[in-house]
């Protein structure tokens, strides 16, 4: 049998489900359809077959008769995973099964290779992540999941837009690594001869648009970071980032918890989900709580930026934690709070005014010295986003550059540089800004119940087979 190039299949399964399902068993409706897709299970009973066929809206039922169908033979010799367009009646049997008379049908493609059955799967994980293409198929919760990320994605688009955001796509190989401090990829320019990086972050990029007078923009998009792997990180992940001029962190927060909320609304009808085996609300107003005071909260130790550093460091060492000589007091409250905080808080929580030594990109804080106007939200144990009153003080940011370049020189290779031309632009001015950077495979986990940002990347980044 020919395979063809096209075939006209009119209508979706769950097209056919949301028009006929509610028919009466043994109903004939005389309605003809065409419908493709996989074929998934198949059993023969003497002169009659029956299928389920898989598209990407859900699944219905085949009814091969012989004296109806074409090819009968060839028809009951299908391979489970073998693509194939169906024409025919539109019927529910007795026993109550919407289905479709097969009264023509044709391949469109075989599989070539065995296709698991939906009793067994894809047990190796794995082997998920590798052939997305079959676990799709196979397994529902991860279709599922990935059709909640898409809608996550869609929903925060237009959400933002409704507020005045405008999207906008900034450059993915810059000429040197900034706006977040990570180690970045790096690759080679043939024509220029120049070593250029894959975008560990957008920030700057996007923060050159409000000093160019666009007041609220936004990225969704890939960035790339040369670490580690885990349950929470993946070298390339989706981030959300925008900018708001006129804006302060406060007004950031209360944007990230209005975002979270309606889109729980939107996907579950509530903000109280299950995550792992426990609850989780996810309404505003989040708590705002400082870093400073959480540490004292959950250890009953206080640590303030003025303690003399050998108690400093002694309270550190307490916690396991393994000091550098770089480590000033805002890195050594930075690292207490990490090992004895982050982890255990579940309900949503903002934690905020990070000391100045570890934001190099944040404002001073207005009141409290040596500190800046930073938060990160905190869902489950897991940072979800980090944001700040953005520093618009081109002085202040060169020294703040500077000292990074100074700490790279050192060996630590996710410092930042010196990045004159951003400098340049703030010259001419950046007004008072929020910014805000979401970890959207990070939120998708959240929404969607998983465990592992492998189970939200389509394909994750794997050792070599």
């Amino acid at each position: 049998m020919p395979i063809p190039y096209r075939f006209d299949n009119s209508v979706s399964t769950e097209s056919l489900r949301s028009q006929y399902g509610e028919i009466e068993d043994g109903t004939e409706t005389g309605t003809k359809t065409s419908v493709a897709g996989r074929l998934m299970l198949r059993r023969v009973q003497g002169k009659l077959a029956f299928g389920t066929l898989a598209d990407s809206t859900g699944r219905i039922q085949l009814f091969a008769p012989a004296k109806v169908t074409p090819d009968f033979d060839e028809f009951t010799s299908l391979h489970l995973g073998d693509w194939i367009g169906v024409t025919g009646e539109v019927m529910k049997t007795r026993k109550g099964e919407l289905s479709i008379r097969v009264e023509e049908w044709t391949v469109l493609a075989k599989a070539e290779r065995q296709f698991p059955d939906k009793f067994h799967g894809l047990a190796d994980p794995d082997m998920r992540y590798r052939q997305r293409y079959v676990d799709l198929w196979v397994t529902q919760e991860s279709r599922e999941t990935f059709i909640l990320r898409s809608k996550i994605m869609s929903l925060t688009r237009h959400w933002l837009e409704d507020r005045g955001f405008m999207e906008v796509e900034t450059p993915i190989l810059h000429p040197i690594p900034g706006g977040a401090l990570a180690k970045p990829f790096s690759t080679h320019h043939n024509a220029l001869d120049s070593e250029l990086f894959l975008r560990i972050a957008p920030e700057l990029y996007l923060k050159r648009l409000v000093a160019g007078g666009f007041e609220r923009v936004f990225e969704i998009g890939r960035v790339f970071r040369n670490e580690g792997m885990s349950t929470r990180h993946n070298p390339e992940f989706t981030m959300l980032e925008l900018y708001q001029a006129y804006a302060d962190y406060s007004d950031i927060m209360v944007l990230v918890e209005d975002l979270v909320q309606y889109l729980c609304l939107e996907l579950h009808g509530t903000t109280t989900l299950g995550y792992g085996d426990r609850e989780l609300d996810l309404s505003a107003p989040w708590r705002r709580a400082t870093m400073v005071e959480l540490i004292a909260e959950q250890t009953g130790k206080s640590v303030a930026l003025d303690m003399d550093m050998a108690e400093l460091g002694s309270v550190a060492k307490g916690f396991g934690v393994e000091l550098k000589e770089s480590y000033g007091p805002g890195k050594i409250i930075l690292e207490i709070y990490e090992r004895t905080v982050e982890g255990k808080m579940w309900d949503p929580v903002f934690v905020t005014d990070y000391p100045k030594e570890v934001s190099p990109l944040s404002r001073d804080h207005r009141s409290k010295p040596g500190f800046t106007e930073r938060f990160e939200g905190i869902v489950a144990g897991r940072e979800l986003c980090n944001a700040f009153s953005e520093l618009i003080d081109p002085a202040e940011q060169r020294a703040r550059f500077e000292d990074q370049a100074k700490q790279k020189a050192e060996g630590d290779d996710e410092a930042m540089v010196v990045d004159e031309d951003y400098l340049r632009a703030m010259e001419y001015g950046l007004p008072p800004t929020g910014g805000l950077g979401i970890g959207m495979d990070r939120l998708v986990m959240l929404l969607a119940n998983v465990q592992t940002i492998r189970d939200v990347v389509l394909f994750p980044t794997l050792r070599p087979e």
